[in-house]
């Protein structure tokens, strides 16, 4: 029971990610709120986190209190009706089928690089060592 519902949160906020990518797009967001949904929206998508994860207790503070508070509030800053929409749109886009075919592509681009970093590490080892 607890993991469907933190599974639905999940999907819910990723959703409500991509809700306020689209506000942050859209030329009826007001400015303060186009500001704050981008800058969320970039926050949750970047690679890179304020507080390292690897950093015991601290390292998830940005993902599990900054993130979600910083949705709530560009969530508040766009009127109702209008972020009613951005989640219809992004409902929508996060059902579209998936292509495994881009899935396949990009996972043989990944194993052919590290194949070739993998020999080119094997031959620059095996020349060191002359």
């Amino acid at each position: 029971m607890a993991y469907r519902r933190l599974k639905n949160w999940a999907r819910a906020l990723k959703v409500d990610i991509m809700a306020l990518w689209l506000a942050a797009r859209d030329s009826r967001t007001p400015p303060a709120a186009k500001l704050v949904a981008a800058a969320v929206a970039a926050f949750a998508l970047s690679p890179v986190d304020l507080i390292p994860d690897f950093i015991p207790i601290l390292g998830y503070l940005d993902d599990l209190i900054i993130l979600p508070l910083g949705i709530a509030l560009a969530i508040r800053l766009i009127p109702a009706p209008l972020m009613a929409q951005f989640r219809t749109e992004a409902q929508r886009l996060s059902d579209r089928p998936k292509s495994r075919t881009a899935m396949a592509v990009i996972l043989l681009i990944w194993l052919a690089s590290g194949l070739a970093l993998s020999l080119y590490a094997a031959h620059w080892i095996a020349h060191r060592a002359r």
